[in-house]
């Protein structure tokens, strides 16, 4: 299936329960639309949500409201029934908002042009934790829910890992040669994959995040810009010549092309709520829905854990045992500077 944006999107998201798909486009429009397997898309809701781009779409509040960020530095959240407005931070940050990411039913993260990371809680209705971690802007951010550890990239070449029970960067990686666009937890845990500008996939292990352990070249030399995680041996890549790939980790090969956009470079992928498609935008201004099953055959053959192959790193997660909730006695402190955040992060009061 196939959907004609008209513009260029920067962002899509998938309700978490029903056949909904939203994406957000460089007018600063949000699109929403209801898709079905014998049947065209149809959109139910055309929003323009901000003054600027739309670079940051997410369902919240399992899925009665959607997120948006904007380099106008505000965030958004618009009722999914109505397109009505439930509640605008004009101030979410002091630079445009990149990215957004769920975390838990309550918490969402946002980072923004100059490397900053907020966490926002819902249910206080506040902003509960700020890292100044990067010096550029923040690329994509993935949530380790076991250890409450929250991972990102950045324009700067590195990446870094916040922990968000105790509030601080608990570490941050070397800087690479180029710029880090994407990132994803492979290996049940113990190995941290991310996409590069020059189309190098760097391998951390877990716990040694200053260097990375491995490099894989072979997408080189056409930027990684969107992952995801197929299982825990396997991830698929879209890049900047339009070609959706299945990469196999460790061992690291290309497993094969699964999908493309006609040379133009693919600027997100995303699961549906059933993971029977998978959703691409590239800067062909086209929405493509892929049915999952049938563009990944022919890999069938690829197991999980093949035989003869041993991953020699014993790394494992360090788990967070603190048993107290994450921000608990820090939501309003800056984890970077100890600076009071004032009310304008009072966001979710109307959610």
């Amino acid at each position: 299936m196939e959907i004609n944006l008209g513009k260029l999107a920067f962002d899509i998201d998938f309700h978490p329960s029903d056949n909904l798909v939203a994406a957000g486009l460089i007018t600063g429009d949000l699109h929403l639309y209801r898709y079905s397997s014998d049947g065209v898309p149809v959109r139910l809701l055309e929003v323009h949500a901000h003054t600027e781009s739309c670079r940051a779409a997410r369902f919240i509040n399992g899925g009665r409201a959607l997120l948006t960020g904007s380099p106008d530095c505000s965030i958004l959240a618009t009722d999914v029934e109505t397109g009505s407005t439930i509640a605008r931070l004009d101030n979410a940050h002091e630079a445009a908002v990149n990215r957004l990411v769920n975390l838990t039913e309550s918490t969402i993260a946002s980072g923004d042009d100059e490397g900053c990371i907020k966490v926002w809680d819902t249910r206080e209705r506040t902003c509960c934790n700020s890292f100044d971690v990067h010096e550029d802007y923040i690329s994509d951010m993935t949530f380790v829910s076991d250890a409450m550890k929250l991972l990102a990239t950045s324009g700067d070449g590195t990446l870094s890992v916040c922990n968000l029970r105790r509030n601080k960067v608990q570490a941050q990686s070397e800087f690479s040669e180029d710029e880090l666009l994407s990132v994803v937890l492979m290996k049940n845990g113990r190995k941290v994959v991310c996409g590069s500008q020059t189309g190098i996939l760097l391998l951390y292990s877990w716990g040694c995040f200053k260097d990375c352990s491995d490099r894989f070249i072979d997408l080189s030399p056409n930027s990684i810009d969107a992952m995801l995680k197929l299982d825990e041996d396997r991830i698929i890549t879209g890049s900047e010549n339009g070609i959706i790939n299945l990469v196999g980790i460790l061992p690291n090969r290309v497993i094969q092309p699964i999908a493309e956009h006609s040379e133009y470079p693919v600027e997100r992928l995303a699961f549906s709520h059933d993971r029977k498609l998978l959703g691409s935008i590239a800067h062909d201004q086209m929405l493509k829905l892929w049915d999952l099953d049938n563009i990944l055959q022919g890999s069938r053959s690829t197991q999980r854990n093949e035989a003869g192959v041993v991953d020699s790193d014993s790394d494992e997660m360090d788990l967070d045992d603190d048993p107290s909730k994450f921000g608990k006695g820090n939501k309003t402190k800056s984890a970077s500077n100890g600076h009071v955040l004032g009310d304008s992060n009072n966001f979710f009061a109307d959610l």
